[in-house]
Parts: structure tokens; sequence; C-alpha cells
């Protein structure tokens, strides 16, 4: 007997398929999170020009959820201004993605907070 999937066609498809996988060379904004009890790592690149994330790339290392949920934030953050792109909750990546298992919502907390530590330590290269 075959089980049910347990992630959305979305999922599946930014986990096969990531459009924003990879690194930025010479990034305005870099920064890297993890979880010490799944193992999942995510890294991701800023290009930031007037205030606005201009490109974004990331490099994760964990499961599908973690993946998807990388894809599904730099689609997201893509072409906004800073500020806005700091309002990009976690509940946010589930819900674009179509949700996810429960047991794997720490995965949109994990990318949430990864763009949140690259941009304030963009912000703060920038004032001083």
């Amino acid at each position: 007997m075959a089980k049910a999937c347990l992630y959305t066609n979305k999922a599946l498809e930014y986990f096969k398929h990531p459009k924003h996988a990879g690194e930025i060379k010479n990034p305005d904004a870099v920064a890297t999170a993890g979880n010490p009890r799944c193992g999942d790592v995510l890294k991701f690149f800023l290009k930031i020009k007037n205030n606005k994330i201009v490109d974004i790339r990331f490099k994760t290392y964990g499961c599908l959820a973690a993946i998807a949920s990388s894809e599904a934030l730099a689609r997201m953050a893509k072409g906004k201004t800073l500020s806005q792109a700091l309002k990009i909750k976690d509940s946010d990546i589930v819900k674009h993605l179509g949700g996810l298992p429960t047991i794997k919502f720490h995965c949109s907390v994990l990318g949430s907070t990864v763009l949140k530590k690259a941009i304030e330590s963009y912000k703060k290269t920038k004032t001083k």
C-alpha cells in the first residue's frame, strides 16, 4: 500500500529544481544558521542595491523541507526592500509552500533566521 506524500507539489518542485541554489561572487551580505538537532545548515548570499535585494542565493545542507524552504524564501525575498524582507516570517514560508509536515516547520524558522542575520550584518557594515 502506497503512503500519501507529506509534501505539496510546490515543495517537491522547489526541492528538485531550485532556481536560487548556489553562491554569489562578492556578495553584500552572507549569513549561516543551523539546527544541531537535525543537522540542517543554511547559508544565504545577498546582493543589495538601493536598499533592495537584487539577487539572493543559498547553499543548504539538509532535508527536502530545508531546501524547499530556502528556495521559497529566496523567491519571496528577491526584489524586496530590506525592511520588507525582514517582515517575512517562517509562517509565510510554510504558507508559500502550501504547508509542511509539522515536524519540519523548524526548517522554515531557519530560513527566516538566516535572512534576518544576513540583513542585520549588511546594515552593520553600512553604518561603519
